[in-house]
């Protein structure tokens, strides 16, 4: 059964803001380990900055593994 677009966009969706979620309470405990000073507002700046790095990645990775999957028959030059 192949995965529509869609489904991939909302599994990557939930994937990346679980992901933020974790990546910012992360930031919280450990930059302080390290001496590096910021506050919610920064943590969160960061963490935008990978979820959409994070989220453009993810689709597009789904999407080659969907395509390579579903091209058995004839594979793509990719796969």
């Amino acid at each position: 059964m192949r995965q529509s677009r869609i489904m991939s966009l909302i599994e990557t969706v939930t994937n990346v803001v679980v992901g933020y979620v974790l990546a910012i309470a992360t930031q919280i405990v450990v930059f302080p380990w390290f001496g590096i000073e910021a506050g919610l507002t920064e943590h969160m700046t960061i963490g935008l900055v990978f979820v959409v790095v994070s989220l453009t990645r993810g689709y597009f990775l789904r999407r080659l593994f969907e395509r390579c999957r579903s091209d058995k028959d004839a594979p793509s030059p990719a796969c």
